[in-house]
């Protein structure tokens, strides 16, 4: 396999397609170009890769805002989770209470690492179909005095449900709150800002709607607010506010080993991110996706978990069809042999499973896909 060498980075002339297509909400099918650039190894102390990583952080924080200069990143290793758990254990004091909006899976996991963290949690769990109450969230802020914080994912893939964080913001700001948003699956696809959503500290990954690979997380936070933060943390490798100030203090050098490859990966696909026409053009192309696969499945005779109106663009999950001769590791393995990787369900009380159309993932993608699973039925 020849590399060619061009500006210093390193390139395949000639890398082979994936035996499938993930559909699924990450990690997930990234281009050749995001994958090309990990050919290359980079020195952790350098200041050509440092450089990299200010200019990732630089470029978070006006994707998510236009009032950008408020806020700052941090990027932490490991996968999303570790960077939802370590603004968990890291902004909120051994005095403050969470409360927790949740209506998946996802959700619920805030819940738990709060709890196995020691944090005084108060809990709002809303059905797996179903959109938080909002009288229910104010009635609980009005109630309980207490609390200083509210989570809540923004969009829960476990049925591909968007929630609506503004709403809930607007609440965190009229009963002063601290407000941390798991957006995992939704930063990069949807179109949000920080400050018109009343953010305070923002959470998503590299390898979601970025369309980077896995390996690390990032936490986008309210300057003002994160500073409050020094010494709260229970962790030594999960300290925000440590990992923030060596990064201010050292020109984006991580405390510990960071993963150089996948750095370079996303900062790659930042780049690609520019070239598509930004957030606006990518959610667009989501949605026609999203849209198309919908539609399609449905003429195919499969229903939505969903109505359309509850629907993010991210991942749809779908019912299974009533056939005893239906089996998702029978249609799964079909559709792998064909070129394409779908998710089980994952929620407790209907048998779904779940396609997902971000990533580097187009409408004629999907149309290729419907094409197959008509062609692959077996159970009718």
């Amino acid at each position: 396999m020849k590399i060619l060498t061009d500006g210093g980075f390193m390139k395949l002339n000639n890398i082979p397609e994936n035996p499938y297509l993930l559909l699924t909400p990450g990690p997930l099918s990234t281009s050749k170009r995001v994958k090309s650039v990990m050919l290359r190894d980079w020195c952790t102390w350098d200041d050509d890769y440092n450089s990299i990583v200010q200019d990732i952080r630089s470029r978070l924080t006006k994707l998510a805002s236009i009032a950008a200069g408020k806020y700052t990143s941090i990027l932490m290793q490991g996968s999303g989770t570790f960077s939802v758990e370590a603004v968990l254990g890291s902004v909120i004091p051994d005095d403050g209470k969470l409360l927790v909006i949740a209506n998946g899976a996802y959700g619920l996991r805030i819940h738990r690492i709060a709890s196995m963290l020691k944090i005084d949690c108060v809990l709002i769990q809303a059905d797996e179909t179903s959109l938080p109450d909002l009288n229910e969230i104010e009635e609980t802020l009005k109630i309980d005095c207490d609390i200083t914080h509210i989570a809540v994912v923004h969009v829960e893939t476990t049925t591909g449900i968007i929630n609506p964080v503004k709403e809930i913001g607007a609440l965190a700001e009229k009963y002063n709150k601290n407000y941390i948003v798991d957006a995992m699956s939704s930063f990069g696809g949807i179109e949000l800002d920080m400050n018109d959503y009343k953010i305070d500290y923002l959470v998503s990954s590299s390898n979601k709607c970025l369309q980077g690979v896995p390996g690390f997380g990032f936490i986008i936070a309210d300057k003002e607010k994160l500073r409050q933060t020094k010494g709260f943390s229970r962790s030594h490798s999960l300290d925000v506010y440590d990992q923030w100030e060596t990064m201010e203090l050292n020109n984006g050098k991580w405390r510990f080993t960071s993963p150089t490859h996948v750095v370079r990966a996303f900062h790659e696909a930042l780049l690609e991110l520019d070239k598509e026409g930004g957030i606006h053009e990518r959610n667009s192309r989501y949605l026609l996706n999203q849209k198309t696969l919908v539609s399609g499945m449905r003429e195919l005779g499969f229903s939505t978990l969903l109505p359309d109106k509850l629907h993010s663009p991210i991942i749809t999950s779908f019912l299974s069809p009533e056939s005893d001769k239906y089996s998702f590791r029978k249609f799964y393995e079909e559709l792998k042999k064909n070129g394409y990787v779908i998710y089980p369900g994952k929620i407790t009380e209907r048998d779904t499973f779940r396609i997902g159309n971000i990533g580097n993932v187009y409408q004629h993608d999907i149309n290729e896909l419907l094409r197959v699973i008509e062609e692959i039925i077996y159970w009718e």
